[in-house]
């Protein structure tokens, strides 16, 4: 998935009211950015921290940068604009390219399943059962080369597990898989003191059948695009 407008280097101010960013670019000039994360974006949001944004002449947007990225030392990325895994995981499904998937010819995003709620993916091919795929935006590292998911409480993702396991007990696949936006990551664990609640529904998900996707991503300001499949350390 390729940024629709060249990303340019800044410095973040400040974020607040959680979709907002004060930022400063290199020319000294200070622009509100759309921050597109509704989480706690834990390590990522300190003020002097180098980020990247994506500028835009849309007349219908009141702001005209929206915030991706966050760069570390090292030159290693976080996308923290989490409209993206979807973007890019549903690029490389209809190309095939994900592990385990590539038999499903049929892509079909939001999809209403469940007790009032939407899948990301139902992949459907012939001869295969139908695949619920969730997909979560991975972010927070408190160790070096570890990501953790959620970095913060989240009912609603419970609340995905527990239809996840629902569908696997119907017999379908029920995947849930992490994206984890970090290029300094190698293998991912659940963040069970942030959200104990969370652990608890995902290990009876993968008690009932719901299987566990985790894969890493190349990012670059250029764009994102899923990588190879991750360790998983429960």
């Amino acid at each position: 998935m390729r940024f629709q407008t060249e990303l340019v280097p800044a410095t973040l101010i400040r974020r607040y009211k959680r979709f907002l960013a004060d930022c400063r670019l290199e020319d000294g000039r200070e622009v509100v950015a759309h921050c597109a994360n509704p989480g706690s974006m834990m390590g990522l949001a300190e003020p002097g921290v180098r980020i990247w944004l994506e500028p835009n002449d849309d007349p219908k947007k009141k702001l005209k940068f929206g915030w991706r990225l966050v760069e570390h030392a090292g030159g290693y990325f976080t996308g923290v604009d989490t409209s993206v895994p979807n973007k890019a995981l549903r690029a490389a499904f209809e190309a095939r390219q994900v592990p385990g998937f590539d038999a499903y010819t049929t892509v079909r995003p939001e999809q209403k399943y469940g007790e009032g709620s939407r899948i990301d993916f139902l992949l459907q091919g012939n001869g295969l059962p139908d695949a619920y795929v969730e997909v979560k935006s991975v972010t927070l590292a408190r160790q070096p080369g570890l990501a953790e998911f959620p970095d913060s409480v989240t009912a609603r993702g419970a609340k995905h597990l527990v239809e996840l396991a629902r569908m696997a007990e119907a017999g379908h696949r029920a995947v849930m898989l992490y994206l984890v936006q970090r290029t300094d990551c190698d293998r991912l664990t659940l963040a069970a003191d942030i959200d104990p609640a969370y652990a608890t529904a995902y290990a009876t998900a993968t008690g009932a059948g719901v299987e566990t996707l985790c894969l890493g991503t190349h990012i670059t300001p250029t764009g994102v695009r899923v990588g190879a499949p991750m360790a998983v350390v429960m």
